[in-house]
């Protein structure tokens, strides 16, 4: 079975799954496939040479099992970013993380420059309440070099028994000198939906990730909310900033949540057969109440999923900031017992009206600029996508770095304070709210 995930490429929170149906396969045509096929031989058969002379030659006696995992790896990370191999340990433990618990410090990483990248501290984990930030750069683990780890070696040395401490070393941006913190492991239990009411008359729903509860947690969310407020009720916040991604099938829930009908988002791979399309189903639990969606330089991929379906369709405004412009597809494809899975990129996502946000993002609706402390000026943005070496490219200009930066205390939050004002009727803005098509219409 293949399974599919939308996720930033996170290690220490665990990679996020969701079910595909259809098994990999290669198909040749002809003599095109012949050549094909007598260049792919005489590159293996090169590569055979060289592992046997490496065997026999190496100044010590190399592990073949780690030569070989070494020669998967390569090949696998020089196509880009999000594909890589996990082996029978870590494809265990990913497949653990997806219910939203697991061990270590909080956060999602991937590698920058043979370094750990922190993109996100999961929410009230012992990395988010430690300092650690999105976009640090750790150097060291416990005074050891990260440079020369894989991703999934570095992780491993940050995973440990619970209530055992680890010392990090931070390079951020804007600071002058490296940064210490040492932090505790615990077993990390994602709670990726917290809801609340804004006075009496604003719902605010935060995803911090997609896992297994998310649906879930947004649908609870909903009733308890509507119900707590009433006739009140002037409308939702959704505030996707700053969370990396997750389930497909939890970011399709999600946005058919808000909508009666029409597409959430389509995959499209190398053949046109492979194209799949999903579309609303369960119908708007909210009864049409105004919408907006926070977004920032931190929203990844399926929360560009929701913010793109619910933009297109016209459902929500959405607030913030261009968010990261992951647009790609890894398929997750298990290798038999013992011998670990795949993390291949296989397709792009589209939203409903056609675009590729690949290198790109969600541009918002309504730009909101948070005012940044000066201690934090110089690093309160983060690359996105289109800065990761290797990455697919993008249809058209691709666009570089963004905002992710939020203020701690909520009365600074521009951006959320905007929202409030806008569902109030204090402020006004021509795309708040957004004009749905007329059904029918031309487009």
């Amino acid at each position: 079975m293949r399974r599919t995930s939308f996720g930033l490429l996170c290690a220490a929170a665990g990679a996020a799954l969701a079910l595909a149906t259809t098994q990999p396969r290669l198909v040749f045509d002809g003599s095109s496939a012949r050549a094909a096929t007598g260049d792919a031989y005489r590159q293996l058969s090169l590569f055979n040479d060289v592992f046997e002379r490496v065997r026999a030659g190496y100044v010590e006696p190399p592990d073949d099992d780690k030569l070989v995992e070494s020669a998967i790896n390569g090949m696998l990370t020089g196509l880009d970013p999000h594909s890589s191999y996990m082996d029978a340990k870590s494809y265990g433990e990913m497949r653990s993380q997806t219910y939203g618990r697991f061990g270590g410090l909080g956060m999602e990483v991937s590698m920058d420059g043979g370094l750990i990248k922190v993109v996100a501290p999961i929410d009230d984990s012992p990395a988010a309440k430690a300092g650690v930030m999105a976009n640090d750069i750790i150097s060291h683990l416990d005074d050891v070099p990260v440079l020369g780890l894989t991703l999934d070696q570095a992780v491993d040395k940050i995973r440990g028994l619970v209530n055992t401490r680890i010392k990090l070393r931070i390079i951020r941006n804007g600071v002058d000198k490296p940064i210490e913190v040492s932090v505790t492991r615990d077993i990390i239990r994602v709670r990726s939906v917290r809801a609340n009411l804004l006075g009496d008359d604003v719902a605010y729903v935060r995803i911090s990730q997609f896992n297994e509860q998310s649906t879930d947690g947004v649908r609870k969310a909903i009733g308890e909310l509507s119900a707590q407020a009433g006739d009140r009720l002037k409308g939702y916040i959704v505030d996707l900033r700053n969370n990396p991604g997750g389930l497909l099938d939890q970011a399709i829930a999600v946005s058919e949540s808000f909508m009666d009908r029409g597409e959430i988002v389509s995959t499209r791979g190398r053949r046109p057969e492979e194209t799949m399309r999903f579309n609303a189903r369960t119908g708007d639990m909210t009864k049409a109440k105004a919408l907006i969606v926070l977004i920032n330089g931190g929203s990844a991929s399926a929360s560009e999923i929701v913010a793109g379906a619910l933009q297109d369709h016209k459902r929500a405004t959405i607030i913030g900031t261009r968010s990261f412009g992951k647009g790609s597809v890894q398929t997750i494809i298990p290798l038999g017992p013992g011998n670990g899975a795949l993390r291949l990129t296989t397709a792009r996502y589209f939203t409903p009206s056609g675009r590729s946000i690949q290198a790109k993002g969600i541009t918002p609706d309504i730009e909101v600029l948070q005012d940044v402390p000066a201690e934090l000026k110089g690093r309160a943005d983060m690359a996105g996508e289109s800065s990761l070496p290797g990455h697919l490219k993008g249809e058209g200009r691709e666009e570089i770095g963004s905002q992710f930066y939020v203020p701690f205390d909520p009365r600074s939050d521009k951006a959320l304070n905007m929202a409030v004002d806008l569902l109030r009727g204090v402020r006004a803005n021509p795309a708040f709210p957004p004009t749905p098509p007329v059904r029918g219409a031309a487009n």
